[in-house]
């Protein structure tokens, strides 16, 4: 199909090009993303439900069925659907160029949804309540790694046809040089994946195969090594994505260009180098592999990828603090941020990902990673603390943000409820903060991770935690239930606006809407580079600083990872004695 017969939408607000076929694969990754997260927000209800001392809800069988669920659904399933509406996006409508293989784009949607459903029927049908780690010995039904491997592919599938859409844009030239740093980062995240992609098919097909007795043995530490370059690595997917969306939110609310293009790009690139590599942190208690290896990736190599985060982190809030400044608001250090727009969902939900991201999972997965401090935090419900920080807090946030973006520039509709939608990221983020953070303090006082009941009830040998263990599990109830509303407030808008919500009118400003009859067989114009900026930042800023808000926000930032990090070595050498 040639560009010339290709059809495009505008939108006249945002200046973006859909590309017809693009737009409907985007839509329907996007709407099937939303109910996987909606079905793991239930599940996730009924665990903490469990898992609080006060309330203890589900049977044990039960409890590791929704467990095992709510993790395989909002960890892997939710979040690539999304990440596949993401990459079309940013790969059509962003350098404004037809799809490659459109076919193939509804054979991605259909192997990930038959893989998806089909995951869930085994674990609901029982004999799969195997964690999303699945790890070997204990098997699951074979439904579960086919639904898994059929997934895999259809992710697969969907990082070529981006691929192939790169291809398309530059044959076409619809930019100029190299392409926009948005679609670079959605680029990086798309080379990850194929990373991911590939090692979880190294491990799971065997697996699958030895769930149907075709193989005889599989190694349980080989299995963990290679899996967690499919668990780790399927999250560091997540973090080029979600940091993407950083910097398109960024730039469209405030027309904020980053501080160094080329330091931005050179960080997505250590991304590619070294991310995948904090996929050691899980391993390390394992006695089969090396200290030197576990020391060398988790600190020396590992931190290169910790360095290309904290350029990210700075350099978002300052590229937004620079727009602001250059606007007029260059009055103290954080008039800007507080004159920005704190009551559009897109950039509350954008902004709160950055800090919690940062300030929460960022730090404490640093620290997870010093082999060390591990040792008093492994396999305890600190680890699920974290990565509800980092996966939840950072990249579920920063989907949110998108997704209020999307819904009236790529659907057409106005928000539902549009005041609950300016509440809901605060409930949300709020929520997740502190149950993430209560639940980081219950796993430092040692309470065990995926377990059924924390006071071991009826158990020969009792054991007791300290009081605050409880007290720290009960508080992570409460702000997990402020979450879920938040969550279940996010869905209900998203489906009302779907349903309910009026139509943009194509006059309307930012983020409008042209209708469904504003297709045209026009070839998309070249996408404007961006000019070079002529005016001189020496007349804003703070004593020769153009940032100075973010700079001492990166200066609280790194005394509080000083602090925490020299806390659980303090607390280490407490449990630790020598004698």
């Amino acid at each position: 199909m040639s560009s010339s017969k290709a059809l495009f939408r505008m939108d006249p607000g945002s200046g973006l090009f859909f590309n017809k076929s693009a737009e409907t694969l985007m839509k329907v990754n996007a709407i099937t993303a939303v109910v996987f997260l909606l079905i793991g927000g239930i599940l996730a209800t009924l665990v903490t439900a469990t898992r609080m001392p006060t309330l203890h809800t589900l049977p044990t069988a039960q409890f590791y069925q929704a467990l095992t669920a709510h993790g395989i659904d909002m960890l892997i399933i939710f979040i690539i659907f999304f990440e596949m509406a993401v990459l079309y996006f940013a790969s059509t409508a962003l350098l404004r160029v037809r799809i490659a293989a459109p076919r193939w784009g509804w054979v991605q949607y259909i192997l990930m949804l038959v893989g998806a459903v089909m995951t869930n029927y085994a674990i609901l049908q029982g004999n799969s309540s195997v964690m999303m780690t699945s790890y070997v010995p204990m098997p699951a039904e074979p439904l579960f790694y086919l639904g898994l491997i059929l997934f895999a592919v259809g992710a697969l599938i969907g990082c070529f046809i981006f691929f192939g859409t790169l291809v398309i844009a530059k044959e076409e030239r619809t930019y100029e040089g190299s392409v926009p740093l948005i679609v670079y980062g959605a680029t990086v995240a798309a080379i990850i994946a194929v990373f991911t992609i590939a090692s979880g098919a190294i491990i799971l097909i065997p697996t699958f195969l030895w769930s149907v007795g075709l193989v005889s043995h599989i190694d349980p530490l080989m299995y963990r090594v290679i899996w967690w370059a499919l668990g780790h690595s399927s999250q560091q997917i997540n973090v080029a994505a979600h940091i993407t969306i950083w910097y398109m939110v960024a730039g469209l609310l405030f027309g904020a260009k980053p501080m160094s293009e080329k330091v931005s790009r050179t960080a997505f690139l250590l991304y590619i180098l070294f991310l995948q590599l904090a996929s050691a942190h899980h391993i390390l208690v394992d006695p089969g592999v090396s200290s030197t290896w576990k020391v060398f990736n988790t600190s020396y190599a590992m931190y290169l990828a910790v360095l290309a985060s904290m350029i990210h982190g700075l350099t978002v809030p300052g590229s937004i603090e620079v727009a602001q400044r250059m606007k007029g608001l260059n009055n103290g250090l954080f008039t800007w941020l507080q004159k920005a727009p704190w009551g559009n969902p897109v950039f509350s939900s954008m902004f709160i990902s950055l800090i919690g991201f940062g300030f929460i999972g960022g730090i404490s997965g640093v620290v997870m990673g010093v082999e060390q401090i591990n040792l008093i935090i492994h396999n305890t419900i600190y680890v699920p603390g974290h990565f509800h920080a980092t996966v939840v807090l950072g990249t579920t946030m920063a989907f949110m943000s998108a997704t209020y973006f999307l819904l009236p520039t790529l659907f057409g509709r106005e928000i539902f409820m549009f005041k609950l939608a300016k509440l809901q990221p605060y409930l949300f983020g709020l929520g997740m903060a502190g149950f993430s953070v209560f639940m980081m303090g219950a796993g430092t006082m040692g309470v065990a991770r995926r377990h059924w009941d924390m006071a071991f009830t009826g158990a020969p040998y009792a054991f007791e935690y300290p009081a605050i263990a409880y007290t720290l599990m009960g508080l992570t109830g409460i702000f997990a239930a402020m979450a879920i509303i938040g969550g279940a407030l996010f869905c209900v808008i998203a489906v009302g606006t779907l349903l309910f919500g009026k139509k943009v009118d194509s006059k309307v400003g930012f983020m409008g809407f042209r209708g469904a009859d504003s297709y045209t067989t026009d070839r998309p114009p070249l996408l404007e580079r961006a000019p070079a900026d002529t005016v001189s930042h020496k007349d804003i800023g703070i004593g020769g600083f153009v940032a100075p808000g973010t700079f001492i926000m990166a200066l609280v930032f790194l005394a509080t990872f000083v602090l925490y990090y020299f806390v659980n070595w303090k607390y280490l050498s407490s449990v630790w004695g020598l004698s």
